[in-house]
């Protein structure tokens, strides 16, 4: 069965129920044994929409302002343009993103939930780096340092001493992305990296790395944990290397640099946020695309003010850049910002998708459909608070006055 395809809405679900209800006559046991039968052919063609959301400003040292913003751009639009459930969003925010914490909440949220045919989203803001790599699956093109990119939990602290002094790390690889993506039993993965070496602004440019280079080794708990997957996955360590330098594991990788390049946070009209996922979640309220054309509208404007070059990947042979982002066929109407709280006359909106120089106080939206209406009374950073003129209601899709 295909579960990508849903035969019976939730919408449709309830209004059977409700009828069901009215009908005279219908025993509560008779109505009990269809709610049942409707609501598991509904969780059956209903694909789950799972997300893991990483965002780290509060390192010991060299802290971050951005990356839990960018959390806030991801989860509003997964929620209000793709539909997901706020309940399978899984947020981990500076203290709690330690390194145990990252691979536990994937294991347990997205590895042991995703069945297949399910969406996932994981979504990673912080520090990258590069550490020696004893034995680089990329040494014979290019890599006579053996430097391997990371992923810096808020506990991968620097050896003491360093630079002149060294040591293993926290820090979690590259290759360990790839095991656990592959781990997954969907193929509908999308992995959103943005810092450094992971493949309208104020002159505040803050650089997410933190220092490395060949005096910084791979923990032993990491080579022991990439060790314990390979045997969970039946994989053998030849397979290993050949899944990745033939590419990624599953789905798709979109990344906010090269891989020897710097990822860059900046402060957008009051809003501090990663420039990579500011524009990515900016362009996707926007217009109904795929990735690969999302990526020609973000990387000249990172290319030729920050040198830094966004890129893409997916599994080799999948044609998935020409496919929707995050593998929702159906997403909600494309929009400018969107209604996320409403309380008698007033409304608060997420301006996701519009330019917020354009918006102040008495900026009017009007709904994507129907006839709603707001006019802003205050805006701070992406978030403003507006005065409601016609009904809207929590997740109404706004776009400016013409």
């Amino acid at each position: 069965m295909n579960r990508n395809r849903t035969h019976i809405s939730r919408r449709h679900f309830l209004q059977f129920a409700i009828a069901a209800l009215a009908t005279p006559g219908l025993h509560p046991l008779v109505f009990q044994r269809q709610a049942q039968r409707y609501g598991q052919v509904l969780a059956q063609n209903t694909p789950r929409k799972l997300a893991l959301l990483v965002g780290i400003n509060s390192y010991p040292s060299r802290a971050l302002k951005g990356c839990v913003n960018d959390t806030e751009l991801q989860r509003e639009l997964l929620i209000y343009r793709f539909g997901f459930n706020p309940q399978d969003i899984y947020t981990l925010l500076d203290e709690k993103a330690t390194r145990d914490g990252i691979l536990t909440a994937f294991e347990e949220h997205l590895i042991k939930q995703a069945k297949p045919g399910d969406v996932v989203v994981y979504h990673y803001s912080g520090h990258g780096s590069r550490i020696f790599d004893p034995d680089p699956i990329f040494r014979e093109v290019g890599n006579p340092e053996q430097l391997n990119g990371t992923f810096v939990p808020v506990d991968a602290t620097l050896p003491v001493g360093y630079p002149e002094k060294g040591g293993p790390v926290k820090d979690i690889m590259g290759h360990t992305l790839f095991l656990l993506m592959s781990a997954l039993q969907t193929e509908n993965v999308t992995a959103v990296l943005d810092s450094c070496f992971a493949g309208g602004a104020t002159r505040d440019v803050r650089v997410r790395s933190r220092d490395g280079g060949k005096n910084v080794s791979v923990s032993p708990e990491e080579q022991s944990y990439q060790q314990q997957w390979l045997s969970r996955l039946n994989m053998s360590q030849e397979q290993f290397i050949q899944g990745y330098r033939t590419g990624v594991a599953k789905g798709a990788v979109l990344a906010a640099s090269a891989p020897k390049q710097q990822a860059r946070e900046l402060t957008i009209n009051g809003l501090d946020c990663g420039i990579f996922s500011y524009l990515l979640t900016h362009y996707l309220w926007q217009e109904d695309t795929n990735i690969d054309r999302i990526f020609k509208k973000i990387v000249p404007e990172l290319t030729e003010n920050l040198e830094q070059t966004p890129r893409y990947e997916v599994k080799v042979g999948s044609g998935y850049q020409l496919q929707n982002p995050y593998f929702i066929q159906t997403p909600n109407s494309p929009a400018q910002a969107v209604v996320t709280q409403v309380s008698g006359n007033n409304a608060q909106l997420w301006l996701g998708g519009v330019d917020l120089r354009k918006v102040t106080a008495g900026t009017v939206f009007t709904a994507v459909s129907g006839t709603g209406q707001v006019r802003v009374a205050v805006r701070e950073g992406i978030v403003a608070q507006a005065n409601i003129e016609r009904a809207v209601t929590v997740g109404t899709p706004l776009r400016l006055m013409a």
